[in-house]
Order: structure tokens, then C-alpha cells, then sequence
């Protein structure tokens, strides 16, 4: 390879036509001692792997990279995950959050919602806006985004079995902003298959689970085609206990599920792969981790491109929002958790990531107040805006260390995948057990370490203190679920009861057919059904996921 030639093809064929549509942030890129930063850098000796490897930004196999530009266009996206009590708390919590200048939105829904239970359901007693926002109505969804214009912000929700259904009381909340589908950009998490593994908020069998995620690609593809239809998810797996190996190993397994349940449901390729997107963690070994995104890129490259032929480079382009280690932090020394933090989302950074929430220092011990919020916040804008590390393209590319280890996560995950392939695929192998032995291993096998001192953790194993715990703390106010459970049901009250029946029988006879449910979900939103009554209807046809027991 002669690199001034590839070079100079990649700035006229890829970087330039990039610069037209969008500027770089600034005209010149120096260090404070006013070294030339160039947009990126190749090697100096001959490689002849390079371009196999590691390629150009925006180029396959988008080991450097998604786009061109990369951070020198504009920074990550830094959506700080938050949701708690009441639709209207969360409503003032994200409007201070964009004051602050964070750059979208993420809802975390409290557990009945998780699965599927409306708040005045007898289930969700004790749990109603404990680990998120309730959401049991439209009317709930239109509070949690007054005065936020929808087409405007872009708005991840971490939501798994009822995905479908809050995607339609969100369109249904955009219509009535005035906000058509098509101007909607977001993500829906939808990623059924590590909620079986890893996380446990399903509701139904796998067969009727996998429907709706493939109805809701086939229906935003041609209504809200900027809408990331699914994250799949590393990182409960990672929370779970796994290795940075088995993340990008059974989270790759699970996505080749899904795009295989979408080619046989009749979809092209092409047609829905630039919607998928990830969510990978962000642990404490920095230059495993760096790695590991840069794996990650290139492994989804060539599945697409080699496995199912996808033809589009949009398909090829692995796009992934990154969460700090919540398993990372400690009660002990919380303080010590911006430290933490701080690294790991360097390290996302550095490996490229599209979104970014930084996690709080207090979250080991209750749900984080504004200060600390805003602490976690800043911990990405000094990044962006102080470190330098954004104003160069994959800055660590052609480090040993970090190419050694970019190769060995690849190859190791691949074995992973050839394993699962031979056991049938994801589904059968979450079926017999296999996936969650080997997570189950791996976090006995960490937590052996750090009983034995092999693992150090600074405050819990090592460097104790005796600490009196000073930091503000957030609770929520047990008057906020009677209040939202009477709501509720005075909202229930309002309805047409004969027109709430009609809805319920649709449904019912809908979720019995193969149409698409998508625009049955937000005819039932729009007529006052509720997450539960909807969640309800399904149940009884679908029946629940009861999980295999191993011996």
C-alpha cells in the first residue's frame, strides 16, 4: 500500500464530501503548544494488514470509526440516563439536564412499566417510580415531555418487552406536538434476547417477543426511518458479570438473531440494518476496553457484509451508545467513583462511541441528585471540550498494545459465535443454558479474585477508611405512588367504556394475525388504553416466558 495515495483518495472520496454537509469545529486543529493535529494518522512503515484491519475513518471496516470526521464534526452525544417518581418529576429533571447542556434525553422507566403493569396493578405495590419514571398512560407520556420539542431532541428509552407500545405513545405524544413519525430520531433499546439472559423484564415466549421487534422494524423503516429500532444490548450482559470478550461475543450472537428474524420475516437487509444500533459498558481496564470497541466495529462489518450480504455501508457501520460501569462503583469512597467513571468514558471516547451517559458517584447507594448529576455531566464535557482526545480520529490506532488486543478480542469473540452457531444460534443457546454458564463463570471467577486481594478494589478489598457518608441523598416521597396510582385511575374513569372494549377486542384479534401491531399500538394509545390493558390483551393470547431450569 502506498499510504499518500490511500490517504489522499480518503480525503477526496470520503472526508471531503463530508466537510461540504458538515464543517469540522474548528479550522485547525493544535496542541497548547501549537503542534498540527491532522485528522488522522497512518503508519509510518508499511503495513500490508493496514487496510484489511484498520482501514480509514468512515471507510470499511470501521475500525477507526464510523464517520469521517468523527469528533472533529461534532462531539458524542451525551444523554445522561435518567427517570424517577412521576412523569412530572422526570419532566423537571430533564429540563434542568438540558440547561446543563446535555445533548438528548434518556428515560429510565420504573419496574411495573419494565414489564408491563400499570401502576395501579396490584404487582406494581412498592415499585411504582422506585428505578424510573411510571409510565401507565399517553396522558403520563405527554407530562414526562412537556415543553421538550420532540423534533428537536433525540430520546433513548430503555425499554425491552413493552418497547413497542411506549414507541407508540411517544409517536402519539410527537402527533399532538405537531411533530410528524418522520421527524423523529431516538432509540428504542428492544433487545428481548439479554433480557432472557441477563436481565429478567421479559413478558412473553421468545416466538411472539421476536414478532414485535421485527414489526417495529418493518413499520420504521417506512414511518420513522431516523429512529434507531433497537440497541442491542452488551451491556446487562456486562452487568451481569461477563468478560469484555463474552460482551461483544453474546451481544453480536444476539444481533445476528434478530437480523435473521427480520430476513425471514420477509424484510431485505438493507431495508433495516442502518436502524440497528448497540449499547456496549465501559469498564475499568482502559485499554481492554478501548479495544473492544474498536473489535466490536470491525466484527459487525463483516458479519454484515460477509454473513448477510449486506450491500449498503450503512449496514455495515456498528453505531453504539456507551454506559460507565454501574457494577464498577462502590458505596465505599463514592467520591472515588468520579475517578472511575472518568476513565471509563475516556475509553469509550477513544473507541469511538456515537452516545454517552457518564454514571453518578452516589448511584452504589441511591438514586443520584442533581449535583451529582451534574457532576457526572461535566465529567464528559471537560473531555469534549478540555483533553484534546477529540481533536484527532482513533488517536491510540497503531499502538501495539491496542492492536494486539483489538485482534484478540475479535478472535476470541468469533470462537464464541462459531460455538453458539454449532449449538443453533442464540435463542437455542440461551435455551440450553449456555450462555448464562459461561456469564455465571466468569463473574464467580472476578468475584474470586477480589475475595483472594488478586483484584484489587480501591476502598472495598484495599485502602479502607472509616467514613461517616456526607452526601446529599435523594428519596422519593411515598405519597408520589398514591398520587400517581389516583391519577390513574381517575384518567381510567374519563374513558369511553364502550370504546375502551372495541380497542381491547382489536387487539386481541390483531395480536391473533400477522399485521403488523405497530399501528394498532398507536390506535389503542391515542383511543386511552393503557400499558397495561394493551400488555394485558397480549398476555392472555401470547401467554408468559417461564425461564428453563438447569441442574
Amino acid at each position: 500500500m502506498n499510504y499518500d495515495d490511500e490517504l489522499k483518495r480518503w480525503e477526496e472520496q470520503t472526508r471531503q464530501p463530508v466537510l461540504k454537509r458538515f464543517a469540522e469545529r474548528k479550522t485547525d486543529f493544535l496542541t497548547p503548544s501549537g503542534i498540527p493535529l491532522p485528522p488522522v494518522q497512518l503508519p509510518n512503515d508499511p503495513d500490508p494488514d493496514y487496510a484489511e484491519k484498520l482501514g480509514l475513518p468512515g471507510e470499511y471496516p470501521f475500525t477507526r470509526g464510523v464517520q469521517p470526521t468523527m469528533y472533529r464534526g461534532r462531539f458524542w452525544t451525551m444523554r445522561q440516563y435518567a427517570g424517577y417518581a412521576t412523569a412530572e418529576e422526570s419532566n423537571r429533571r430533564y429540563r434542568y439536564l438540558l440547561e446543563q447542556g446535555q445533548t438528548g434525553l434518556s428515560v429510565a422507566f420504573d419496574l411495573p412499566t419494565q414489564i408491563g403493569y400499570d401502576s395501579d396493578d396490584p404487582i406494581a405495590r412498592g415499585e411504582v417510580g422506585k428505578v424510573g419514571v411510571a409510565i401507565s398512560s399517553l396522558e403520563d407520556m405527554q407530562t414526562l415531555f412537556r415543553d421538550i420539542p420532540l423534533g428537536k431532541v433525540s430520546t433513548s428509552m430503555t425499554i425491552n418487552a413493552p418497547a413497542s407500545v411506549l414507541l407508540a405513545m411517544y409517536i402519539a405524544v410527537a402527533r399532538r406536538q405537531g411533530v410528524e413519525p418522520r421527524e423523529l430520531r431516538g432509540t428504542i433499546q428492544n433487545d428481548i434476547l439479554k433480557e432472557y439472559i441477563a436481565r429478567g423484564t421479559y413478558i412473553f415466549p421468545p416466538e411472539p417477543s421476536m414478532r414485535l421487534i421485527t414489526d417495529v422494524f418493518s413499520y420504521c423503516q417506512k414511518e420513522v426511518p431516523h429512529w434507531n429500532t433497537i440497541s442491542i444490548s452488551g451491556y446487562h450482559i456486562r452487568e451481569a458479570g461477563s468478560t469484555a470478550v463474552q460482551e461483544v461475543a453474546f451481544t453480536m450472537v444476539n444481533a445476528i438473531a434478530y437480523v435473521q428474524a427480520a430476513i425471514d420475516a420477509g424484510l431485505d437487509v438493507d431495508d433495516f440494518a442502518g436502524q440497528l444500533s448497540f449499547f456496549f459498558n465501559a469498564h475499568n481496564n482502559f485499554l481492554e476496553e478501548v479495544a473492544k470497541f474498536r473489535a466490536a466495529r470491525r466484527m459487525w462489518a463483516k458479519l454484515m457484509r460477509q454473513r448477510f450480504n449486506a450491500q449498503k455501508a450503512a449496514s455495515w457501520m456498528l453505531r453504539f451508545h456507551t454506559q460507565t460501569g454501574g457494577s464498577t462503583l462502590t458505596a465505599q469512597q463514592p467520591e472515588n467513583n468520579v475517578v472511575r467513571v472518568t476513565l471509563q468514558a475516556l475509553a469509550a471516547m477513544l473507541g469511538g462511541t456515537q452516545s454517552l451517559h457518564t454514571n453518578s458517584m452516589d448511584e452504589a447507594l441511591w438514586l443520584p441528585t442533581e449535583k451529582s448529576v451534574r457532576v457526572a455531566l461535566r465529567t464528559q464535557q471537560i473531555i469534549a471540550h478540555e483533553s484534546g482526545a477529540a481533536d484527532t480520529i482513533d488517536p491510540l490506532a497503531g499502538s501495539y498494545v491496542i492492536e494486539y488486543l483489538t485482534d484478540e478480542i475479535e478472535r476470541r469473540a468469533m470462537e464464541y459465535i462459531q460455538k453458539i452457531d454449532a449449538l443453533g444460534g442464540a435463542l437455542k443457546a440461551i435455551e440450553q443454558g449456555y450462555i448464562q454458564g459461561e456469564i455465571q463463570e466468569a463473574a464467580y471467577q472476578y468475584q474470586r479474585a477480589v475475595e483472594r486481594e488478586e483484584q484489587v478494589v480501591v476502598g472495598v478489598n484495599a485502602f479502607q477508611v472509616d467514613e461517616a457518608m456526607t452526601l446529599e441523598r435523594l428519596k422519593v416521597d411515598p405519597s408520589i405512588e398514591v398520587n400517581q396510582v389516583e391519577r390513574l385511575k381517575e384518567y381510567k374513569s374519563r374513558r369511553d367504556a364502550v370504546k375502551v372494549g372495541e380497542l381491547l377486542a382489536y387487539l386481541e384479534n390483531a395480536a391473533h394475525s400477522t399485521e403488523n401491531l405497530m399501528p394498532v399500538f398507536i390506535a389503542a394509545v391515542e383511543g386511552d388504553l393503557t400499558l397495561g390493558e394493551i400488555c394485558g390483551v397480549l398476555r392472555k393470547t401470547w401467554g408468559e416466558y417461564q425461564p428453563p431450569v438447569w441442574l
